[in-house]
């Protein structure tokens, strides 16, 4: 089917015969199966995340969630601690609490910000996006 006859049966102006719209190359070696095939040069992504790509986010309510972060750590999923809805008495058991757990797992305590803690296993490096490590005459220099 010409591009002329593509457009006017798109258009309505002309009567669609129900056939498969192909482009010349792809006519000639059609395949005689109707299944679809996927252009070998495109490459899907897969969605399943990899297990040392996970970081577990938890806000506890009192002191008998830290079982919950101890038993995400020991498993080797960084863990990042929102303490902010909770007591200070209660956050501060929580934080010697975690940072037993890091000790003892030999892994690492960082505060991120006030009341919010990030703890990594010993297999997971820390990137700071400090700006202190940046050029002074960088990009970003309003200077």
């Amino acid at each position: 089917m010409g591009s002329v006859r593509k457009a006017s049966a798109w258009l309505g102006l002309v009567e669609d015969n129900d056939e498969r719209y192909y482009d010349d190359e792809y006519a000639e070696g059609a395949e005689s199966d109707d299944t679809w095939k996927t252009d070998p040069r495109a490459r899907v992504a897969s969605q399943a995340v990899p297990e040392d790509r996970r970081i577990a986010t938890v806000s506890p309510d009192g002191f008998r969630d830290a079982r919950h972060i101890g038993e995400l750590f020991r498993a080797g999923t960084p863990v990042i601690m929102n303490l902010t809805a909770m007591e200070p008495s209660d956050a501060k058991r929580v934080v010697d609490f975690a940072a037993g757990l890091a000790f003892g797992l030999r892994g690492s305590i960082e505060r991120v910000a006030t009341r919010v803690f990030l703890l990594t296993p010993a297999d997971t490096e820390i990137v700071s996006g400090d700006p202190a490590g940046r050029a002074q005459d960088g990009f970003f220099n309003q200077s």
